[in-house]
This record gives C-alpha cells, sequence and structure tokens, in this order.
C-alpha cells in the first residue's frame, strides 16, 4: 500500500475514534445516568418504597436518547432483607425527549418494562403500612408524554400464579386529558381477560378528580362488564367514586351494576357499596376496603387465628351460583346488619347462609 494511502486511513482512523470518543462523553454528559437513577429512586423514597438495580443503569443516543435498566426490584422501605419484593422485572427502558437533555426538567417520555412480577402480598402489606403523609394527592398529574408498555408479566399471590402473560399499554399521561389502559392477561385456566379503563385526571385545590371514568372488561366467555362514572381523592381514606353500568353473564343476560365509594367520616370508615341487579339474582353489599384488606391478609397467614367472616353488610341472593365444579341452587347469605334479629338473638354470629326457600 502507498505510503500517503497508509497516512491517510490512519488520519482518517483516528479522526473516526475521536468521533466516536467525543460523541460517547457526550451521551454520558447529556443523559447523566446518575441523574436519572437518582431521580427515579427519590420518587420511589418518596412513596415509601426502595428501589434497586442489578447495574447502573446504561444510555443510549440512537433512534432516541433512553435509558436501560436491568435487574429492576421494587421493595418497601422499611421491608426486611428476606421480604419479598413489591416488583421484581428482567429489564426497563426509559425513553426521553431531546428537551430534556439539554434542559433542568426530568420528563420521561416512555416507559418500558420487560417481565415484570408483582407480588399481591407484598403490595398488599405495602398498602396498609403507608403513614399517613404518604397518602396525600400530589401537587400535580406527573406527565408521561407517549405512555407505558408492559410485556410478558404475571401477578402471583401466596407465592401461586394469579395471572400470566399480562401485557399493559397506556396512553399519555397528562393533566386535564384522556388517559387510557389497556390490559390483557390469562387466568390460571388460561382463560384470556380484557380490560379497558379511560378517564380524565386532574388536580385542583388538593383534590384529585377523575372525570368520564370508562371501564370494560371481558373474558372469552363473553361475560363483560361496563362502568361509567367518576372519582375523587382528597387524601387518606377521604375518597368517593360513582360507577354504573351493566353486567352480562353468558346464558343468564345482562344485570344492572353499580359501585359507590364513600369517604372515611368520623367514627365511619371508608365504605365500598356494591350492587348487582337482575332477573333472579339480587347483591347489595356494604365494605369496608381496608378491614377487608387485612381479613384476607389474615386468611394467607397460616399463623392467624381461625377463618372469621369477612367484615361488611348486605344480603346475597342468588337462584344458583356455579364455581368451578360447585352448583349451588337458592343460596341466600345475609352478614353483618342484614341478619334477621330472631338469629341475633340466638348467637352472635355476623354471617348467615340458608337456602332461599322453593
Amino acid at each position: 500500500m502507498p505510503r500517503p494511502l497508509r497516512l491517510l486511513l490512519i488520519a482518517c482512523s483516528s479522526v473516526l475514534g475521536g468521533i466516536v470518543l467525543v460523541v460517547l462523553v457526550a451521551l454520558y454528559l447529556l443523559l447523566q445516568p446518575d441523574r436519572f437513577t437518582a431521580m427515579l429512586k427519590e420518587q420511589a423514597n418518596q412513596a415509601g418504597l426502595r428501589l434497586t438495580l442489578s447495574s447502573p443503569a446504561s444510555p443510549t443516543l440512537f433512534p432516541r436518547p433512553a435509558l436501560q435498566l436491568e435487574g429492576i426490584t421494587l421493595v418497601a422501605s422499611d421491608a426486611g432483607p428476606s421480604a419479598m419484593p413489591i416488583l421484581l422485572a428482567a429489564n426497563g427502558r426509559l425513553v426521553l425527549p431531546w428537551r430534556t437533555l439539554l434542559g433542568r426538567q426530568v420528563v420521561i417520555s416512555r416507559m418500558q418494562i420487560n417481565s415484570p412480577r408483582v407480588d399481591l402480598d407484598a403490595l398488599q402489606a405495602w398498602l396498609m403500612n403507608l403513614p399517613p403523609q404518604l397518602a396525600t394527592v400530589p401537587e400535580e398529574i406527573p406527565r408521561i408524554a407517549t405512555g407505558v408498555r408492559i410485556r410478558n408479566g404475571s401477578v402471583v399471590q401466596n407465592n401461586s400464579e394469579w395471572l400470566s402473560n399480562v401485557s399493559l399499554d397506556t396512553g399519555r399521561l397528562a393533566p386535564g386529558q384522556a388517559f387510557w389502559v389497556n390490559l390483557s392477561a390469562k387466568e390460571t385456566d388460561g382463560t384470556p381477560l380484557q380490560w379497558q379503563v379511560s378517564s380524565v385526571p386532574s388536580i385542583a385545590a388538593g383534590v384529585l378528580r377523575l372525570d368520564a371514568i370508562n371501564i370494560n372488561v371481558s373474558d372469552s366467555s363473553a361475560t363483560s362488564l361496563h362502568l361509567n362514572g367518576h372519582a375523587r381523592w382528597m387524601g387518606a381514606a377521604n375518597a368517593s367514586m360513582q360507577l354504573q353500568g351493566t353486567f352480562h353473564l353468558v346464558d343468564e343476560g345482562d344485570y344492572d351494576a353499580a359501585v359507590m365509594l364513600t369517604p372515611a367520616a368520623q367514627n365511619k370508615p371508608l365504605l365500598l357499596h356494591l350492587k348487582l341487579l337482575g332477573a333472579d339474582n339480587h347483591i347489595d353489599l356494604e365494605l369496608p376496603p381496608l378491614a377487608l384488606a387485612q381479613w384476607w391478609n389474615q386468611l394467607a397467614n397460616p399463623q392467624a387465628p381461625g377463618l372469621a367472616a369477612p367484615p361488611g353488610n348486605g344480603q346475597i341472593d342468588m337462584a344458583k351460583l356455579d364455581v368451578g365444579k360447585v352448583h349451588i341452587e337458592g343460596l341466600s347469605v345475609q352478614t353483618g346488619d342484614a341478619v334477621p334479629a330472631a338469629a341475633e338473638s340466638a348467637a352472635p354470629p355476623v354471617t348467615s347462609l340458608a337456602p332461599k326457600p322453593q
């Protein structure tokens, strides 16, 4: 090879290597992985959670600025070293807008999480142990420019898989704009589920408002639920919600459905009202969600006392009920204040279960 050509190749290689080095340095300086990682950990800490990664976040610049997260673990801040994580994920990716690189404001354009595993028991324990100061309305709606994407997730409870093949997609999250969530999954028996939820979130005067709520749930057997309404949250247990719609059950037709949440008041807990009215079936229940969650946790605790009736008031009347291979006809259940006075005088049970007269 002629000497001039060899010198030219060496010079070009040196220039190219210099450009690559400059790009890598600029990439690190612009994305500042430590800055974004610290931001995520701080936001998790403010929510009473501890976020850890198996390795430092790695930046990429093309085709869009992004941070790759490996080995994501999310646990309650006060959890011990042997506590089950609320969330485990193989990896994730934060896509960032170009303006974030040059400005001080940290904005996430899109969040992607692959193979997450959510533990319901750990999640419920964290929610139950939230201190009052954490259960407050944020000052503003967090912004995600183009949404969240989750693939190949799972939900477990008592170390048993509850949902598999979970996929989730959301739209843009911004105050005063419609936000939607599409979720699909499979139950343990392979039955596919579809959830579609949309609402318009906003925060004003310390109140989180969810307007124009629309909920659609369906499975492969054409069983479906449709609800519309609104909700308000003022912090802690000061919340309200009103949803109304229909519930369609295969071979049994349509039911009128209603879900209401009334805020806690003096000597009165947060209450969830469930109503389902059909031709032969009627459900009218009043349940305290926080006490119900504690009761549910006790069921999963082998050291807990014996089985007790769930907290709440109301009545269930069903012409027939099929749960797996169990078939029941003429079912009537009264609980709490709905138990007849005669039954209360004979003994102090909180639940009455009897067949309906034929």
